[in-house]
């Protein structure tokens, strides 16, 4: 394993991370989590509570670069789509019991599963291209 190219990245993975839940929360749900207000923190608390968010997106972006480069790295952008389908669907179990255990409107389950389903994709080339085994090995 490559520790230079396995941090780079992660620390790629964690801006692409990053971005796509700002994009996906911040925009594309927000008019969701705006008619839904009294399920979540207030503004003050959700900022309060970011560095936790930070380290979970890190945390998901490095675990996900160490499987990718542990046991699936060099094999291609079709084995990484696949990889990222995978993780992407079992990643998904969060929210469906958030949906089971909160009054959350289904749309917002839905919308979750398919952003976040497409974020482990996109995550997953992004180490795909980043984490490549030298030329030469296996």
């Amino acid at each position: 394993m490559n520790a230079t190219r396995l941090l780079v990245a992660i620390l790629i993975a964690f801006v692409v991370v990053f971005a796509t839940d700002f994009v996906i929360h911040s925009i594309w749900l927000m008019p969701d989590y705006n008619a839904t207000k009294s399920l979540w923190r207030s503004e003050s608390e959700m900022t309060a509570h970011f560095p936790f968010m930070l380290a979970a997106q890190f945390l998901f972006a490095a675990m996900l670069c160490v499987i990718w480069a542990l046991g699936f790295a060099g094999r291609g952008l079709g084995t990484a789509i696949v990889f990222g389908l995978f993780m992407g669907l079992f990643q998904q179990v969060w929210p469906i019991a958030t949906y089971v255990v909160m009054p959350l409107p289904g749309t917002i389950a839905v919308k979750w599963i398919l952003s976040g389903v497409l974020q482990v994709i996109l995550v997953t080339i992004v180490a795909a291209l980043v984490y490549r085994p030298r030329s030469g090995a296996a």
